[in-house]
């Protein structure tokens, strides 16, 4: 396949320096994403740089992932207007062992072929780099009429910020441009890859590569993903969309891509799954056909959480999902974890009630009129129970003399209460 015209079908190039497409076709070609390790997880905000590498590989080139240990440590301004907070040597080698565990989803590091993917850490070669080195061997290549030329930098001195930027923060963009050097020394790594706000700092490589070595370095960037409405992609109201499990469950996961527009859907098919032009085109008919069937949505929602965390997960998020559309059943409910349980009903009314209570056999009046105030009055939740509006863990209640017992505990410690069809109660024995 050609990289850049796979890429550009899919909307995923904002910028691309001339030559590029030339040296692609000529030769497998190496080429780098650097991703922050500021946290131990990405989150799906980075997957579009990783998507890049993966169709990269797919096209028979060979991707590397720097992970920026040292330019973590520094924090880049581009799209910032304030300065974050630095990690320990440490936390940032925790960081890239967890960031190379979930990068193996999507990149083959172990294969025999010469295009396997590798990760490499940028604190390994400036760890023993003396500032005085520095500033001779790469500060005076660059002068700093060009440095203050770029817009992440124009940005965080003009009018916007209060703060204005230190110099640890205006050195970034020396400190990424001898990354792609030392890429292009050490490993014959050609390309930089990365978000359009990166443009300044990939050009900067480019250019100290062309002064130092007379080499020939290319550069390509996509565009900031961006919602339909204009919200931020990737956040929610609790905050990143994370691979982690821990921190995103994969129940959450699913439900974000679920929940993303028609128009978002169509545009997120392209650019986070690997299905072709023509898979493509005959959803996009599909849904154009029959939006209320969501048809995008339903395989953007399968394709990437398959990919992050695998098919299981994928078929207990869809369970767990029908459950609060009314297909869900006893045995359904029964089957999902605490977790998920706890990411479906997110929100509704809770009750706690004494563990002994229901241990011992309790009147499901009793229940649900005292101990617990779902129902205003007994006599309201009789006449609900007479009108067969009463669902306990997903069961029809038809007899106010109904005992619930210890074996109604979902996780031993839940019940799930329905009243009509879309109001639920969530019980919790303590």
């Amino acid at each position: 396949m050609n990289f850049v015209e796979e890429l550009n079908w899919r909307g995923m190039i904002h910028d691309i320096m001339p030559g590029t497409e030339e040296q692609l076709k000529k030769e497998m070609t190496s080429a780098y994403v650097g991703i922050d390790p500021t946290a131990d997880s990405l989150h799906i905000g980075h997957l579009v740089g990783v998507m890049m590498l993966k169709h990269f590989q797919a096209c028979g080139h060979k991707p590397f992932v720097l992970v920026g240990g040292a330019t973590g440590m520094i924090g880049d301004p581009s799209g910032k207007s304030a300065e974050r907070n630095l990690l320990s040597e440490e936390d940032l080698r925790h960081n890239q062992e967890c960031l190379k565990q979930q990068l193996a989803l999507f990149l083959d590091f172990d294969s025999a072929l010469d295009n396997s993917a590798e990760l490499v850490n940028n604190y390994d070669w400036m760890k023993e780099f003396s500032f005085l080195e520095f500033i001779r061997d790469i500060g005076k290549h660059i002068t700093v009429n060009y440095m203050m030329s770029k817009d992440s930098v124009k940005k965080r001195l003009g009018a916007e910020s209060r703060e204005g930027m230190s110099f640890t923060e205006f050195t970034y963009q020396l400190v990424q441009g001898f990354d792609f050097l030392h890429l292009y020394r050490h490993n014959n790594c050609k390309l930089q890859m990365g978000g359009s706000d990166q443009w300044g700092n990939i050009t900067t490589g480019t250019e100290l590569i062309r002064r130092k070595e007379r080499g020939e370095a290319f550069a390509m960037t996509c565009p900031l993903i961006t919602k339909a409405d204009g919200g931020k992609f990737g956040k929610t109201e609790s905050g990143n969309v994370w691979l982690d499990p821990e921190k995103t469950s994969p129940y959450q996961f699913f439900q974000f891509w679920m929940n993303t527009s028609d128009a978002d859907a169509e545009k997120y098919i392209k650019i986070f799954t690997m299905l072709n032009q023509n898979e493509i085109e005959a959803l996009v008919k599909e849904q154009n056909e029959a939006a209320h069937l969501r048809p995008l949505q339903k395989r953007l929602a399968e394709e990437v959480t398959v990919m992050v965390h695998g098919r299981d997960a994928f078929d207990a998020a869809v369970e767990a999902s029908q459950i609060l559309f009314g297909k869900g059943t006893t045995e359904t409910l029964k089957k999902i974890d605490e977790r998920t349980l706890l990411s479906v009903f997110e929100g509704v009314p809770q009750y706690k009630v004494a563990k002994s209570d229901i241990e011992a056999g309790i009147n499901v009046v009793d229940l649900l009129a005292e101990k617990a105030s779902v129902f205003p009055s007994k006599g309201e939740l009789r006449r609900t129970i007479k009108g067969g509006g009463l669902s306990i863990n997903k069961g029809k209640i038809t007899d106010a003399e109904t005992t619930v017992e210890a074996s109604a505990l979902l996780n031993d410690r839940y019940i799930l209460v329905q009243k009509g069809k879309k109001n639920y109660f969530l019980i919790i024995a303590e």
